[in-house]
């Protein structure tokens, strides 16, 4: 453990009991003193007091000399999913998919009629409007609108449809609400919504649900590609499967943040 500056009230011995807990890993599964005290630079002695503390309060387990990690471990990652917010969870995992696909990505939830931004990792300005978190659009000219839409029940779709005043945003906007209706229906059936520069010129999208816990649609999250650079075929080709996954992960860790 290398020496950094530390205040009156840092716990050395925490300190420690921490470094035997990440000295397991996927390719250090199961351990013996000796390599806990040599991975941990503790001595024997002090290695073995917080092997054996850690095997008495049930995160770790002792066979045959050798000590490995139980489940029990996981609620030290649970209590700090538990505290993060949707756009927290998402992050990371959001721009490890901007890096795969090399275009914007943004994940929103549905606000009556609008989806609001909650979270954006942007690569490149692609819009003439300017998109970041707390941005509300149509929710009929998005992809992330669409999704979010058709995930309503049936009734409660209807009555947001009936409300509903469908403007044309650019020439390729959807036409009227028995046309959006048909759409919704086609996401349904798919999983997931791409729109060809309905919003505006130029600019493509494909959007992919993320559901919560309890397995019920919460947010969309859309990868965004101008049209110069991204067919229709390539969003579907090249960027639904990273998009899918992306929302997959993000799904975990919901469920990790609620302990289910």
């Amino acid at each position: 453990m290398e020496g950094r500056p530390r205040s009156a009230d840092f716990v050395q011995s925490l300190e420690r009991g921490l470094a035997v807990i990440n000295a397991f890993d996927a390719e250090h599964r199961e351990l013996g003193l000796s390599e806990v005290a040599r991975i941990t630079g503790l001595t024997r002695a002090s290695a073995r007091r917080f092997l054996l503390t850690l095997v008495q309060l049930g995160y770790m387990t002792l066979d045959d000399g050798r000590f490995s990690l139980r489940p029990r471990v996981l609620e030290l990652g649970y209590a700090y999913l538990s505290s993060l917010s949707l756009p927290e969870v998402a992050q990371p995992h959001m721009e490890r998919l901007v890096d795969e696909v090399n275009e914007s990505s943004s994940v929103s939830v549905l606000d009556d009629l609008e989806v609001v931004y909650v979270a954006r990792v942007p690569t490149r300005r692609i819009m003439s409007t300017t998109l970041s978190v707390g941005t509300r659009l149509p929710a009929y000219a998005t992809s992330m609108g669409r999704v979010l839409l058709a995930a309503l029940p049936a009734a409660e779709l209807e009555g947001r449809l009936a409300r509903m005043e469908i403007r044309p945003l650019s020439a390729n906007t959807i036409a009227g609400v028995s046309e959006l209706r048909a759409a919704l229906d086609g996401v349904r059936a798919r999983g997931w919504a791409t729109i060809d520069q309905e919003l505006e010129a130029g600019v493509r999208s494909l959007a992919v649900p993320i559901r919560g816990a309890n397995g019920e649609v919460v947010a969309a999250l859309n990868v965004s590609v101008h049209a110069s650079r991204g067919t229709m075929a390539s969003l579907r080709r090249d960027v639904l499967p990273h998009a899918r996954a992306a929302a997959s992960a993000i799904e975990e860790d919901l469920r990790g943040a609620s302990g289910g």
